[in-house]
């Protein structure tokens, strides 16, 4: 009786110890291998056939075996829908992705949805990055685990996503980073298109309102400012100039408009100037709506946007500034539905957060943002990246970067154009290609994991030694957080640091390069440069000295040259001042030296004429 008791309750004991095994298999993880199958409808459309197939390659990359495409289930299938936003509960482009009866099923609405999942996919269960146009990751297994209760659901922060560098001009790397600007590529329909501006990408007024050749038959066609008409402007209560601009903007839509796109635009903006019209009129208008500059220009605007639509163009918006002048809210008038306001940065410090009160040129940016946020429907905002003077040197906004995209999902914006080193391969030094893949990333989502991709990404650029580059990131954030920079901030000005930490910087770098393969040590080098830049112009370290840096200033020369640059800065070429080995970096291409700086200069030639071997180190 004993010995059956005690058989009885080992039966027992290990049926009790199997039956939860049973539960855990219902929630193991998926388990994918070349055996699947992408599954999509007989009658797929271009943008499922365009995620099938992308699915089906990486896969089959993946695992080194074809992975087919069906369009019957096999019993092991990831299948690609496209489905309606309306009763799918997604928001317009957005997309899911959900583990179930054994198999993934991705689905997605409007024209990039589906696209999108199919990437999303690829990278949390694939390994796929793209951190630059040549630089990619991608696991390869005989097998992959996605968990059973996957369940990844996602909406875009911004309707237009645009950011320039280099590699952001690249089509896959677009597609995985989530861009869909114009501007700066092309992307075929089936990958959902991209977001185009027709006629022009800024600063229309010009062309549309043809102040060149209106102007000399006409002049009060232009704007009156300081007294005097100039083509600078147009003066846009005049109704011959609302007359040609519509015109023009017609033709521009009879030319290039695509009635299968979702949304088009057309820019009718201001040119890149103040020369504002001080009219009777205009300044009538002004004072009749708060006294803003923008009231004029958002008056003309509403009426083109008005005809437009009355013409039969659904899909197209007409696109405006609200920069520099015009950069104020006005009262009493509203942008139409069918209209951008662009809101720039130019002005604004980019070290700390816009949200930031302490920051007055922050300050007043967020009180322009919230008041077109109050009356805008479609409210864009064109960022800055890059310092356009100094483009070799740092611009330190690593710790703003996602902080400020995540104020702008938050206040309603729904297009951000991030404009950067958009000619960075005629000047490519600093952190261009770090810096276009956090921007990407953060336009595609505001609270993705920024650090980490950091890391991520430094690793995988910079090799081994790009925990060091990470840490000489985080240490100059720390500095210019005591610091105001603009896009025009002298290169010394960007931060304050003493000679202890900048010492320990360099540290950092030769940590860096030691642990290099050979194609990271170039990176390094290269990124480098932007730091030894500083150095030079603060007269640090080994650029200490007007006459004891020069053999430091001749090296930091010829490792310019040796990157292949023509530009130093937006608007400068790469001629050197022909005493650059003892002037300071932001004198070295034609900007006029103070009166201490050339007084220095001029001791140094005095110098060489009569002791031409003090100046040797």
């Amino acid at each position: 009786m004993k010995k059956t008791l005690t058989l009885l309750l080992c039966v027992l004991l290990v049926a009790s110890a199997a039956l939860p095994s049973f539960a855990k298999d219902e929630n193991a993880p998926v388990t994918i291998d070349a055996s699947w199958s992408v599954l999509v409808g007989e009658s797929a459309d271009e943008y499922e056939l365009f995620a099938a197939e992308k699915l089906s390659g990486m896969l089959s990359d993946v695992f080194g075996e074809d992975v087919r495409i069906v369009t019957s289930p096999t019993g092991k299938n990831i299948s690609v829908a496209r489905v309606p936003a309306e009763s799918s509960g997604l928001a317009d482009n957005g997309y899911r992705i959900k583990a179930g009866g054994g198999g993934i099923n991705i689905t997605g609405t409007g024209v990039s949805g589906v696209q999108r999942g199919a990437y999303r996919f690829l990278e949390e269960f694939c390994g796929y990055r793209v951190y630059t146009s040549a630089l990619t990751a991608l696991v390869h297994a005989q097998s992959l685990s996605v968990p059973a209760d996957t369940d990844i659901t996602y909406s875009p922060a911004f309707e237009y996503t645009e950011t320039d560098w280099l590699s952001p001009l690249d089509a896959e790397y677009s597609m995985a980073n989530g861009l869909n600007g114009g501007m700066y590529r092309d992307l075929g329909s089936e990958t959902g298109g991209t977001v185009d501006y027709l006629g022009g990408f800024c600063h229309t007024f010009y062309s549309l309102c043809e102040s060149g050749t209106q102007g000399r038959a006409h002049p009060e066609q232009l704007a009156l400012h300081g007294g005097e008409r100039t083509d600078a402007q147009p003066c846009l209560s005049n109704p011959e100039v609302f007359a040609t601009a519509l015109r023009n903007v017609l033709r521009i839509l009879e030319r290039e408009h695509d009635p299968d796109a979702p949304l088009q635009i057309v820019s009718v903006s201001q040119n890149d100037n103040e020369s504002f019209c001080e009219c009777a009129d205009c300044v009538a208008f002004e004072k009749a709506h708060g006294g803003a500059h923008s009231a004029p220009i958002l008056d003309f605007v509403n009426r083109i946007a008005d005809e437009v639509k009355a013409a039969g163009y659904d899909n197209v918006a007409i696109d405006t500034f609200a920069y520099q002048y015009s950069r104020q809210a006005p009262e009493g008038i509203v942008p139409r539905g069918n209209v951008i306001v662009r809101l720039c940065s130019i002005e604004c410090c980019f070290t700390h957060p816009f949200d930031n009160a302490l920051c007055s040129k922050n300050r007043a940016f967020m009180k322009d943002l919230k008041a077109w946020s109050r009356i805008c429907d479609r409210l864009y905002v064109w960022d800055y990246a890059a310092n356009y003077w100094h483009t070799f040197g740092i611009f330190p906004d690593f710790g703003v970067i996602q902080r400020d995209i995540q104020i702008f999902a938050e206040n309603g914006v729904k297009g951000v154009y991030t404009e950067g080193n958009y000619y960075m391969r005629y000047c490519d030094t600093e952190f261009g290609e770090l810096r276009a893949f956090l921007i990407s990333k953060c336009l595609q989502d505001p609270y993705c994991d920024y650090g980490g991709l950091m890391d991520e990404f430094c690793g995988a650029y910079y090799g081994e030694g790009g925990r060091y580059i990470v840490r000489f990131i985080d240490t100059v954030t720390r500095f210019t957080k005591l610091n105001h920079v603009s896009v025009g901030t002298g290169i010394s000005w960007s931060m304050f640091m003493d000679p202890a930490t900048a010492a320990y910087c360099d540290t950092l770098w030769e940590r860096a390069k030691a642990c290099a393969t050979e194609e990271q040590l170039e990176r390094i080098k290269r990124s480098e440069i932007s730091w030894r830049y500083w150095k030079a112009d603060a007269g640090m370290l080994e650029f200490a000295g007007i006459f004891h840096g020069r053999n430091a200033r001749i090296r930091l020369h010829d490792d310019i040259i040796a990157t292949g640059a023509t530009k130093a800065a937006e608007s400068a070429g790469l001629t050197f001042a022909e005493d650059y080995m003892y002037i300071p970096v932001r004198y070295w291409f034609g900007v006029s030296l103070n009166a201490f700086d050339d007084f220095l200069l001029k001791v140094r030639r005095f110098i060489i004429r009569i002791a031409p071997d003090f100046l040797k180190e």
